[in-house]
């Protein structure tokens, strides 16, 4: 399994940004995807996950009203929609697959940089 993000990228307080990862060597309806992020000199937190088999969301709530996570079966893809970015968000952003008896999977990352 292999995962991929891309879309990150710098935007201004308040724009919209969005970044997908998609999953190749398996079937991502089998995995919990999750979106974490890792600040500079911070721990990597848990921002945004979607239920395997299920379109069941859970977010951080420091993003809940803000960011939109969706997976879309067809494309193997999972996509993290961003609105009213802060610089708080600023961040490398991460996908994770994870299912019960398989290892964990994670993507290399994308910056997201939220500044003026």
């Amino acid at each position: 399994v292999r995962l991929v993000e891309s879309g990150g990228g710098l935007v201004q307080p308040g724009g919209t940004l969005s970044i997908s990862c998609v999953l190749s060597g398996s079937t991502i309806r089998w995995y919990t995807m999750s979106w974490y992020r890792q600040a500079s000199g911070q721990e990597r937190e848990l921002v945004a996950e979607i239920y395997s088999y299920s379109t069941i969301t859970k977010y951080v709530e420091s993003v809940k009203g803000r960011f939109t996570i969706s997976r879309d079966d067809a494309k193997n893809t999972v996509y993290l929609q961003m609105n009213r970015l802060k610089p708080e968000d600023t961040a490398v952003y991460y996908c994770r697959a994870s299912r019960p008896g398989d290892p964990i999977y994670w993507g290399q990352g994308t910056q997201v940089t939220v500044s003026s």
